[in-house]
């Protein structure tokens, strides 16, 4: 598992670090699993632009992913480690001992052939999802629910992971990727173990291309637009105009838009770092 450096046969290829896939077993995707993708290039349903950059990008199939990990007891062996297009994390597809299929995020140290299983009495193993209530202190975790039954929606991404530091009373306290450190509630699942993928970071893509085969378009800067459609607009020449901040007029780059009264401040320990 890691990157690889392309020689440099071509422009494009010159400074392109790529995945090398060896994590990767399977060709194709779980056909019971997948459906199609609509493109919408960043226009509702009047056919206005609501979003800018977005238009484009290759074909891709949605596969359907398994956050909350609800069948409990049921062991699952791990059949294939799949690369997901939309996603930086690679998929594992589980088949159960009734046999279902499911895809999760895969973790690492996990290879074809292991079993997982989840839910209360499950060893905490790379790749079985627990309650917060049964993990031993200072476990490496990730796929985090932030409700009990919501689904993971917490270090999700390649490479990332959580750390359970404590528990007090009702409430577990976890590390987040962010370095924030938070109360969540121990009857909330966990995946022990980090995302797949570590090395996600590294690659570079190269050329502008390949950003537009991902579906995304040319960002403009704000600098180099005129007054009439950015804040930071127009200017003779050269001119870096004002302060950073968002076309709607936020500052950017230290300006704090969290709501000071919201009802979870409660829950955060400790910001994270700036």
């Amino acid at each position: 598992m890691g990157v690889k450096k392309l020689k440099p046969i071509t422009p494009g290829q010159r400074f392109r670090v790529v995945n090398d896939f060896e994590q990767v077993t399977a060709a194709k995707p779980e056909k019971s699993l997948v459906k199609g993708k609509t493109k919408s290039g960043g226009r509702n349903n009047s056919g206005r632009m609501t979003m800018r950059y977005v238009g484009g990008g290759h074909k891709q199939k949605v596969r359907t992913v398994d956050f909350k990990r609800e069948k409990f007891g049921i062991p699952a062996t791990v059949k294939a480690i799949e690369y997901d297009p939309l996603r930086s994390a690679y998929l594992m597809l589980l088949v159960y001992a009734d046999g279902e299929k499911r895809y999760s995020v895969a973790v690492n140290g996990v290879k074809v052939g292991d079993k997982l299983v989840s839910g209360k009495g499950s060893a905490p193993e790379a790749g079985n999802a627990l309650l917060l209530s049964e993990i031993p202190l200072g476990t490496i975790i990730s796929n985090i629910e932030m409700r009990p039954g919501q689904g993971a929606i917490i270090a999700r991404s390649a490479g990332t992971f959580a750390q359970l530091l404590a528990r007090e009373g009702k409430y577990a306290i976890i590390k987040m990727p962010s370095g924030e450190t938070r109360m969540i509630l121990t009857s909330c699942m966990a995946t022990v173990g980090t995302v797949s993928n570590s090395e996600h970071m590294l690659q570079v893509s190269g050329k502008a291309g390949r950003s537009r085969w991902q579906g995304r378009r040319p960002r403009v800067r704000g600098v180099v637009m005129n007054p009439v459609d950015h804040p930071m607009g127009g200017g003779e020449g050269r001119a870096s105009g004002g302060h950073p901040r968002s076309r709607n007029g936020i500052p950017a780059k230290g300006y704090k838009t969290r709501t000071p009264k919201k009802a979870t401040n409660k829950y955060i320990i400790e910001r994270r770092k700036k």
